[in-house]
C-alpha cells in the first residue's frame, strides 16, 4: 500500500471535507504542510499577520455557511490566531485552525517557538487536539470538522507536531468516527413546541427576537413564513440582522444599547418574547432586572446552556432553529385553525405608531459629512445588495442602524468579542467566499490601523473589496463614552492626522479617494464601486458625531439617551 507523509494526509483529509480555500502564514513548524500544499489545488491566501488569517476564515464562514480554515506555525504564529479564534467562538462561527508544534520529543522543554496552544485556546474553542501519532490525523480532522459545523457552531484547533507531518501513513488509511459524548439535540420537544404555539396564539403583544442562530441554521425563510402567518413584529440582535428583511413593515431592526428606540420600547411593552437563536447578552438587555418586565419568554436555542442563563424562561425548547421553527409554524397553524386567528390589530397599530414616532435620525441639513448620510448613500448605491463587513465601534453601530439588511449572511460583524481590526480581513474572506457580491468594509480610522497590512493581501490577490472609512480622528466609541460620562476628558482617544490613508492604500497598490465635502460623498462611492481594484474612500466625517440612541451602562433599555438630551454637556 502506498505511503504518504502526514502533511500530505492533512491535505487529502481537507479535500475530503470539501475545503477549497485556506488562509494562513507559513513558519518553521508547518513547512512540510506548506510543501504538501504546494502540489494541491486548494487555494491558499497568504495573509500578512496570523490574526488576519483567523478573521478571514471567519468572514468566509459567515457568508458561505461553510467551515473556515486557517493555518499558522507554532509559538507566536499560533498565539497570533487566538483573538480570531475567540472572536469566532463568541459569535458561534465554524472554523478549524491548524497549528504547527515542535517535535514530540521537544514538547514540554521550552523549545524554540514552543507554546502550549491547546491549553491557551481551551476556553475559546469547542474542542482542541494535540496529534501525537500520524495515524490519528484522519480521525482528528474528520472529527474537527464535524464538531465545528454541527450543534452550536464554533472553532476547533488541531495542533500538529513537526515530526507527525513528516511521518509516513498508508494513503488509504480508513477511519470511522464515533463521538458518544457529542450528540447535539436537533429536534425540539414536541410537547414544548405545542405549548409555545398555544401561548403565542393567546398572547396580545408578542414579539419575535431573532438572533444569529436563525442565520447559521438557515431558518430565515421559515421565519418569514411564520411571521406572515402569525403577524408578529420581529426584533433582531446584531448578529441576527438580515434574518428577517428590514424593509418589511413588521421589522423593528436591532434592539439594545444602540438599537432603535421603537425596538427597545416594544420589548418593554410586550407580553411575550419568542427568542430564537439568541443569547440575551448585556448589550441587548441593559439592566437585566428591568428587561421586558411584562413579558413571558419562549427561548429556542440549540445550546441548552444559553436557555435561562440570563433571563427567566417560561417555555424552553432545545433544538436547531430551522427544525424547531418549522414545527412551531405547523403547530401554530393547527392551533389557529381550531381556535381562530388571534386579533392583534391594536398591537400592530401600536407598533406602527412607535416606528413613526421614534425613527432613527441625524442632522440631515448639516453641511458636515454625517456618517449616517454616508451609510444611507452606500445602501442606496448598492441597492441593498452588498455584503457589509464592519470594524468595531461607532462605524459598526452606524452601519447596523442605517443600512437595511434584507438577506441573511450579508452583515459580517464582530458581535460578542467586539474585535477592533476584524472588518478588513473578514471582508477579504467574505469576498473569497462570495466573489459574485460587492463586499464593503465600513471601517473606523482606529480599527483599520490594527490590520492595515492586510491591504497588501487584498491587492496582491486581486480581492477587490471596497473600504468606506469613517474618519473622525478619534477612537470614536471610547471618545463618546468619555464625552458622556467623563466630562469630555479625552484621554488617549485623539488620533487626528496620524496617517494619510489615501497614500497608505496607494502604497500597497490600491486606490485611495479622499472626501472632505458632503457634496462629494455620492460621487466618491459611485467611483469606488466602479473601480476594479481595492479602493479605500476616506470620508472626513463630523469629528464629534455620536451614535444615538444610547442606553447608558446599568440603565434599562427603555431609558435611552438622545441627541437633544445632551446638548451643551
Amino acid at each position: 500500500m502506498a505511503k504518504i507523509t502526514g502533511a500530505q494526509m492533512i491535505i487529502k483529509c481537507l479535500k475530503e471535507e470539501g475545503v477549497e480555500v485556506i488562509f494562513g502564514y507559513p513558519g518553521g513548524k508547518v513547512i512540510p504542510l506548506y510543501d504538501a500544499l504546494f502540489d494541491s489545488d486548494i487555494k491558499h491566501i497568504l495573509v500578512r499577520h496570523e490574526q488576519g488569517a483567523a478573521h478571514a476564515a471567519d468572514g468566509y464562514a459567515r457568508v458561505t455557511g461553510k467551515t473556515g480554515v486557517c493555518i499558522a506555525t507554532s509559538g507566536p504564529g499560533a498565539t497570533n490566531l487566538v483573538t480570531g479564534i475567540a472572536n469566532a467562538y463568541m459569535d458561534s462561527i465554524p472554523m478549524v485552525a491548524i497549528t504547527g508544534q515542535v517535535s514530540r520529543a521537544q514538547i514540554g522543554t521550552d523549545a524554540f517557538q514552543e507554546a502550549d496552544i491547546t491549553g491557551i485556546v481551551a476556553p475559546v474553542t469547542k474542542h482542541d487536539y494535540l496529534v501525537k501519532d500520524v495515524r490519528e490525523l484522519p480521525k482528528v480532522i474528520k472529527e474537527a470538522f464535524k464538531v465545528a459545523s454541527t450543534g452550536r457552531p464554533g472553532p476547533v484547533l488541531i495542533d500538529i507536531p513537526l515530526d507527525v507531518t513528516t511521518d509516513l501513513i498508508d494513503e488509504n488509511f480508513k477511519v470511522e468516527i464515533n463521538l458518544p459524548g457529542y450528540k447535539p439535540t436537533i429536534k425540539g420537544n414536541l410537547k414544548q413546541v405545542k405549548q409555545a404555539a398555544k401561548r403565542i396564539a393567546e398572547s396580545k403583544k408578542p414579539v419575535i427576537f431573532a438572533g444569529g442562530g436563525i442565520i447559521s441554521s438557515g431558518a430565515s425563510d421559515v421565519l418569514k413564513k411564520f411571521v406572515k402567518i402569525a403577524k408578529i413584529p420581529v426584533i433582531t440582535s446584531l448578529l441576527g440582522m438580515g434574518s428577517f428583511p428590514e424593509d418589511n413593515q413588521l421589522s423593528l431592526s436591532m434592539a439594545g444599547m444602540h438599537g432603535t428606540k421603537y425596538a427597545n420600547l416594544t420589548f418593554t411593552e410586550a407580553d411575550l418574547i419568542v427568542a430564537i437563536g439568541v443569547r440575551f447578552d448585556d448589550r441587548v438587555t441593559g439592566k437585566l432586572s428591568e428587561f421586558a418586565p411584562n413579558a413571558e419568554i419562549i427561548h429556542i436555542d440549540i445550546d441548552p446552556a444559553e436557555i435561562g442563563k440570563n433571563v427567566k424562561v417560561l417555555i424552553p425548547i432545545v433544538g436547531d432553529a430551522k427544525i424547531v421553527l418549522t414545527d412551531l409554524k405547523n403547530e401554530y397553524e393547527n392551533y389557529i385553525e381550531k381556535k381562530g386567528i388571534p386579533d392583534r390589530k391594536d398591537w400592530l397599530t401600536r407598533i406602527k405608531y412607535l416606528k413613526n414616532a421614534y425613527p432613527l435620525k441625524y442632522d440631515r441639513n448639516s453641511s458636515k459629512i454625517k456618517p449616517a448620510y454616508v451609510i444611507e448613500k452606500i445602501y442606496e448605491l448598492t441597492g441593498g445588495d452588498a455584503i457589509i463587513c464592519t470594524e468595531v465601534g461607532q462605524n459598526q453601530m452606524w452601519a447596523a442602524q442605517f443600512y437595511k439588511f434584507t438577506q441573511p449572511r450579508t452583515l459580517v460583524s464582530s458581535g460578542g468579542l467586539g474585535t477592533m481590526g476584524f472588518g478588513l480581513p473578514a471582508a477579504i474572506g467574505a469576498k473569497i467566499g462570495r466573489p459574485d457580491k460587492t463586499v464593503i468594509d465600513i471601517a473606523g480610522d482606529g480599527s483599520i490601523q490594527m490590520v492595515s497590512q492586510e491591504l497588501s493581501t487584498a491587492v496582491t490577490n486581486k480581492i477587490n473589496i471596497k473600504i468606506m472609512l469613517l474618519n473622525n480622528g478619534y477612537l470614536g466609541m471610547v471618545r463618546q463614552w468619555q464625552e458622556f460620562f467623563f466630562k469630555r476628558r479625552y484621554s488617549q482617544t485623539c488620533i487626528h492626522n496620524c496617517v494619510d490613508f489615501v497614500k497608505l492604500v496607494e502604497a500597497y497598490g490600491g486606490v485611495g479617494i479622499s472626501v472632505k465635502k458632503k457634496e462629494e460623498v455620492e460621487g466618491a462611492i459611485k467611483e469606488a464601486l466602479g473601480i476594479n481594484n481595492v479602493v479605500l474612500v476616506d470620508f472626513w466625517i463630523d469629528k464629534e458625531e455620536n451614535v444615538y440612541p444610547m442606553v447608558a451602562p446599568g440603565s434599562p433599555i427603555s431609558e435611552m439617551l438622545e441627541s437633544e438630551m445632551l446638548e451643551g454637556v
